[in-house]
């Protein structure tokens, strides 16, 4: 069957992939997680505090009692945003920033219960981690979706065409 029997009928040539999925996925828990770790190392130098991994997957360190914490709800914001670019330049397309932004969120879930041995179980950290998830994935839809909506250019075809 030829290539352009393959095209009919649909937008782009899409065939499932896993190992593009896979890498995509890892590429997307690196770099939200290096992020994450710088901007928290920044904010941690801000409110002089000691650095540590728990800011990372420690649940009970969310909240807004202090400075410390304060700034931990920012860098995971600030972070959500940082995601959404990600998005929008490893994976690109609108339909699958939902599917990225929930296997980020859903990873560190996983990754904030092994690490603590409990579930997280207060309302600041599932109320961040919803709003960052929702903050990913809906600027990055945004940019995917200017992206795939520019002007197609038109310059390259004849002067005579049926509509």
């Amino acid at each position: 069957m030829s290539k352009m029997k393959k095209l009919t009928g649909s937008f782009r040539y899409t065939q499932w992939d896993p190992c593009l999925i896979i890498s995509q996925i890892m590429a997307m828990q690196f770099v939200l997680y290096l992020s994450l770790s710088l901007i928290i190392a920044i904010m941690q130098d801000l409110t002089s505090s000691t650095r540590t991994l728990d800011h990372l997957f420690e649940y009970h360190e969310i909240h807004v009692k202090d400075n410390e914490g304060r700034a931990i709800i920012t860098a995971f914001v600030i972070n959500a945003i940082i995601g959404s670019f990600m998005l929008w330049m490893l994976v690109g397309r609108t339909k699958l920033c939902l599917d990225f932004s929930c296997t980020f969120y859903g990873i560190h879930l996983l990754f904030c219960w092994v690490y603590n041995g409990s579930f997280p179980t207060t309302f600041s950290w599932w109320a961040l981690n919803i709003a960052c998830a929702a903050i990913t994935c809906v600027a990055g839809e945004f940019l995917c979706l200017r992206t795939e909506l520019q002007a197609i250019p038109l310059s390259n075809i004849g002067a005579k065409v049926d509509l």
